[in-house]
């Protein structure tokens, strides 16, 4: 069974500064048919305008992994930890017993694409960590890349959650596929371009719930990136 979520179904918030797309319920944005999917809560799809951000917040309990698609985002965290991301880069922030963390565009001129995941973690009051690590567009390119896991396995960032996070990038003719072990779900999120997921054809910003499949087939791409999360 595969549930599609339209992109334009999502909700959204323009504050200037900030334009947001909302896959799953989040801020003012309530709609009890798209809480959340098993443990995963929250992708939000986030434009800032150059010299913008968000100030000093804090979270508690959720493994947070920030994606940029386009653009430098600069992180500041109460851990100490600071950098600034870009393509390529994949952010894991356990929140644990609580941190604080900003997260700014630095440019001045450009502005920062960039999705925020939130995913629920299996155990609660853990210490707060951070994690980055970098996965080019060769490692994902024609290929499903793990970039999150609950062991780190082939050099993915860690999670506390039985969930796998993999990244893509498919044009052409390239196919990919992935198997769902029994009990498991996944769910896809393409980040832009296009893609089928079993025959059913999927735009940017466009979501699907899977459920009950043991196999998922990814074909007919046209400049593709997505992410494909398999759930507990």
């Amino acid at each position: 069974m595969l549930t599609v979520r339209k992109a334009e179904e999502r909700g959204h918030v323009n504050h200037g500064w900030l334009d947001s797309y909302h896959s799953f319920s989040f801020a003012d944005y309530y709609d009890p048919e798209h809480l959340s999917y098993g443990p995963l809560r929250v992708i939000n799809d986030d434009s800032v305008q150059p010299g913008q951000g968000f100030g000093t917040h804090g979270h508690r309990d959720m493994e947070i992994i920030t994606y940029v698609l386009e653009g430098a985002l600069e992180h500041k965290d109460s851990m100490g930890n600071g950098s600034i991301i870009r393509p390529g880069s994949v952010q894991r922030m356990s929140a644990g017993t609580g941190v604080r963390h900003s997260e700014f565009n630095p440019s001045r001129e450009a502005g920062v694409h960039f999705l925020q995941i939130w995913i629920e973690p299996k155990i609660t009051g853990v210490r707060p960590g951070y994690e980055e690590k970098q996965f080019g567009a060769a490692e994902k390119k024609g290929q499903l890349r793990l970039i999150a896991s609950p062991d780190g396995r082939e050099g993915s960032v860690t999670i506390h959650q039985d969930a796998y996070v993999y990244a893509s990038m498919l044009d052409g003719k390239d196919t990919v596929s992935h198997r769902l072990a029994p009990g498991r779900r996944a769910y896809v999120h393409v980040a832009r371009g296009a893609v089928a997921v079993n025959g059913v054809e999927l735009k940017g910003g466009d979501g699907a719930k899977i459920a009950s499949e043991s196999e998922l087939k990814f074909s007919g791409a046209r400049q593709a990136e997505l992410l494909l999360f398999d759930l507990p």
